[in-house]
């Protein structure tokens, strides 16, 4: 049967046509047929593509729409009545059909090609009509064309024309959502019409996919955030305040039979257990070693008799439940000492005061001095000394002072103020001076200050971030193949966490559920900032989260980047200058990647932090200066006026801790 003239080309076969030209200028139309009284029953034209159709079909045999319910309405002389949306169209029952497809395809090809506007428009909303019979009867019309369906003001009606968007961008197929998004505002020029505005406030690009991605999300101003009540800390509770505590030193200085010490005599260790460790460390020849075995658990750190990764145990003192974040010593693992040691809110600085270990911690290549470094340059002001082994130096007084003079002036020079700097002599072993006052006359006689845990507790608490968005950054992940769960561990930072609640995973951008809490090993229902914890995720990828990620507010991503400045300060290990180019380690927080320096922008005054030099060639100790970095993989940062936490950056090189600096400006994000 014979069509309308300008609907004259199959849409399967639209590709073959040459695109320099007009579609419709390529079709000529059919000689009019004569009209006899058999045609006027023999045919029905269709309302939509005006195909006519025989009398004996219900539906449009080429667009499938229902023939109207008067059947003595057929195409006469008077031309072909109006179509009202009567009956619903097969697309309400199949959304997205072959037809659909079609239609969608021809819309995009005349958007995108045609010259002529009036045709483009005219067709485009050919296309919208049809992908709007999919919405329910009241809800239709052409917003921008037709006048019915203004409002008494003139302004086209928001809800239907958003209505229609979500239905045309479910029909339009994926690849070809951006020419339609685009078609109306080419062709008019930026031209005031009612169709241009309305196409353009579809944005059927942004609608046709699912991904719940973060980088789909435009990042809120963390000022914008408001916390339930739940997330903020009940004045009632009679709970302990939590302290992380980190116990740094030089290796063999003493920190894991400390540490070992203070959990057996606080009751976190049994007498039970304290036996055994004693009868295996015996075995091997190691029976010193037995409160160290507390923390150290592997084998290779038992056999080695160092401590390799950062052991977390728990007590409690009178004023504080202590995290205990017992760190290596070994110049080999400092990576894993910043790693785990960044959580910390203040520290004990264990120093070997047997002669000979003391200056070997204070040499250039001593970890002493690096250990104190990093410990300030992660934002601790509180820090604890304690002087061990004091019973291999007879409990001397004049040993003990020429450390603590020693020892006191490169401390000042790092940043610590001596009110905030405690001095404890003690001895791990003898259980001198630890949790009671020392009881050998030796030390007795001339020291009568505080013992460790007394110093513990005269540590001023820290103020938390309960008000603003989750913040977590991951030190460690434990993934349960046999239950299909992932568990991401580490410090709160921010915000507060509990059971059924969705949170972002960055860098990946996967949202997943808090299926379960813990902390010091136990089920809990509510973590807030400052505790650690260990979070049981569900819904989730389990290789998506991953150790140096974060865990954050949805609503609140934080940022991924791989292109920094830095603010930073050159240590005094430096043996070779920085210059541009320089390769180097890039931590922060609990990630890890290799860097170059890219740009060295200025050289500032250390006294008044002013710019000195600009552009210099090279950094060397103690110069404090702006660069800029690049990474080779994006790591999850904010700039340390934002978020303290996630803008501190360490550069380390040839096994050495180099600078220390914060994040200033993130030059790149990674969407």
């Amino acid at each position: 049967m014979p069509r309308k003239g300008n609907y004259g080309f199959d849409y399967d076969d639209y590709d073959d046509y040459d695109y320099d030209y007009d579609v419709e200028d390529q079709v000529e139309a059919p000689e009019p047929k004569k009209k006899t009284s058999s045609d006027k029953v023999r045919v029905w034209s269709c309302p939509i593509c005006t195909y006519d159709n025989d009398e004996s079909m219900s539906a449009c045999d080429i667009c499938g729409v229902i023939r109207s319910s008067v059947p003595g309405k057929l195409k006469d002389d008077k031309g072909t009545a109006p179509f009202k949306f009567d009956f619903p169209s097969p697309d309400d029952m199949v959304s997205k059909g072959l037809r659909s497809s079609k239609i969608g395809s021809k819309a995009n090809l005349i958007n995108s090609r045609s010259q002529n506007a009036s045709a483009g428009i005219s067709e485009t909303v050919k296309s919208s009509d049809k992908s709007s019979a999919s919405i329910p009867k009241g809800k239709q019309g052409r917003p921008g064309v037709d006048e019915g369906n203004h409002n008494k003001n003139g302004v086209v009606d928001t809800q239907s024309r958003d209505e229609i968007s979500d239905s045309t961008s479910s029909l339009m197929p994926k690849a070809k959502d951006k020419s339609v998004g685009y078609s109306s505002s080419s062709i008019n020029g930026g031209k005031s019409l009612g169709l241009t505005s309305n196409l353009n406030d579809m944005s059927l690009s942004d609608k046709s996919g699912n991904s719940n991605k973060a980088s789909a999300k435009r990042p809120k101003s963390s000022a914008q955030y408001q916390p339930d009540k739940w997330m903020l800390p009940d004045k009632s509770e009679n709970a302990l305040t939590q302290l992380n505590l980190a116990i740094v030193g030089h290796v063999d200085s003493g920190k894991s039979t400390l540490s070992g010490r203070l959990l057996h005599l606080s009751g976190r260790i049994t007498q039970k257990e304290m036996h055994k460790y004693e009868k295996e460390a015996k075995l091997q020849g190691k029976g010193s070693f037995a409160y160290a075995w507390a923390l150290d658990e592997s084998p290779e750190e038992r056999e080695r008799g160092i401590t390799m990764t950062v052991a977390v145990a728990y007590f409690d003192s009178k004023k504080y439940h202590v995290v205990v974040l017992d760190s290596p010593g070994h110049k080999d693992f400092v990576p894993n000492m910043i790693s785990g040691a960044t959580q910390a809110d203040a520290a004990i600085l264990v120093i070997d005061a047997s002669i000979g270990g003391f200056e070997a911690g204070m040499d250039s290549k001593g970890q002493t001095r690096e250990h104190a470094r990093l410990i300030r340059s992660f934002g601790v002001d509180q820090i604890i000394v304690a002087v061990n082994k004091m019973d291999s130096v007879e409990y001397s007084k004049d040993r003990f002072d020429l450390i603590g003079t020693q020892l006191g002036t490169f401390l000042r020079s790092c940043g610590f103020k001596d009110s905030l700097v405690s001095w404890i002599p003690l001895s791990a072993v003898e259980n001198q001076n630890l949790v009671a006052a020392p009881s050998d006359v030796r030390l007795s006689s001339w020291y009568h200050g505080s013992y460790l845990l007394d110093a513990i507790d005269s540590l001023q608490p820290l103020k938390r971030d309960f008000s603003k968005p989750l913040l977590m950054p991951i030190c460690d992940v434990v993934k349960s193949s046999s239950q299909g769960q992932v568990s991401a561990c580490g410090k709160l930072e921010a915000g507060a966490l509990r059971s059924g609640l969705k949170v972002l995973v960055m860098p990946s951008g996967d949202v997943g559920t808090v299926r379960t809490l813990e902390r010091d090993s136990q089920i809990c229902a509510v973590a807030r900032a400052g505790d650690n914890v260990t979070v049981s995720l569900q819904g989730i990828d389990g290789s998506n989260v991953m150790a140096g990620g974060v865990l954050c507010h949805p609503d609140f991503p934080v940022a991924v980047a791989k292109h920094f400045e830095l603010k930073v300060l050159v240590l005094d290990f430096l043996t070779i200058p920085i210059v541009i180019g320089s390769q180097l380690e890039f931590h922060i927080h609990h990630a890890k990647e290799a860097a170059r320096v890219v740009k060295i922008i200025s050289v500032l005054d250390p006294k008044t932090g002013k710019v000195s030099k600009k552009a210099p060639r090279c950094l060397t100790s103690k110069q404090s200066a702006i660069i800029e970095v690049a990474l080779d993989g994006p790591v999850c940062a904010e700039e340390f006026t934002n978020c303290r936490a996630l803008g501190r950056a360490f550069l380390r090189t040839l096994g050495k801790t180099v600078a220390v600096g914060i994040v200033t400006r993130i030059i790149e994000d990674q969407e």
